[in-house]
């Protein structure tokens, strides 16, 4: 998946009039959304197909689906027909569930992200513990995209060793959570910033500043 700019907008707004406005905003710096529950618990799978249809953006469903294979497989083939490009999936719950959402994308020609472990305080209880096992797991799926902390670097760092230079890894945490956007792109790919944007006044002017932040 290319990223523009190397950021990708985490759009968790309420409703589907926020987000089209939103993108009206800063759709031409970006290419890439990620969208999760708060705008589709509001507003339906329609939410995605509208985002896709109107702004011909990647769209990532962060649903991080982490249920048995069988509910897997069914999330993530309502989410691929709804238009989704890609699909989070967390790692802990085993292989099997998430060989479900794997073989949902190779079905639709979709991809999925593998979850490690995630940016927030929390995640350093449960998941920090077993991400390098959740990536190697990964790695022995053949799964080529994951999800990795920016408000971590050095376990950002382990991940990256771990699957690889040829794997593509985004990673949550820049703006409010404390994560730095060129220190995060030592090891990530692409940033994953939400709530810097959509809650600035000026959303345009925050997207210049990380863009101009990312430049090597």
């Amino acid at each position: 998946m290319e990223v523009k700019n190397k950021i990708i907008l985490a759009m968790d707004v309420g409703s589907i009039q926020e987000a089209l406005e939103l993108m009206d905003e800063v759709s031409s710096y970006l290419n890439t959304v990620k969208i999760g529950y708060p705008l589709v618990l509001a507003e339906g799978l329609e939410a995605v197909s509208r985002v896709k249809e109107e702004y011909g953006c990647n769209v990532i469903c962060d649903f991080k689906v982490a249920d048995i294979p069988a509910t897997n497989e069914k999330i993530a083939d309502v989410t691929f027909q709804s238009g989704a490009d890609a699909l989070i999936v967390h790692g802990f719950v085993g292989r099997d569930s998430a060989a479900s959402c794997l073989a949902s994308a190779e079905k639709y020609d979709k991809e999925i992200f593998l979850l490690t472990e995630m940016s927030h305080p929390g995640a350093e209880e449960f998941l920090k513990p077993v991400s390098m096992d959740i990536a190697r797991m990964g790695v022995n799926m053949g799964i080529k995209n994951y999800v990795g902390p920016s408000t971590r670097l050095d376990q950002l760092g382990m991940i990256r060793e771990i699957v690889g230079e040829e794997s593509f890894i985004i990673s949550p945490g820049v703006g409010v959570q404390g994560g730095d956007p060129r220190d995060t792109l030592q090891f990530a790919n692409a940033l994953i910033v939400g709530r810097s944007i959509y809650l600035a006044d000026d959303p345009v002017n925050v997207v210049e500043s990380l863009i101009d932040a990312v430049k090597l």
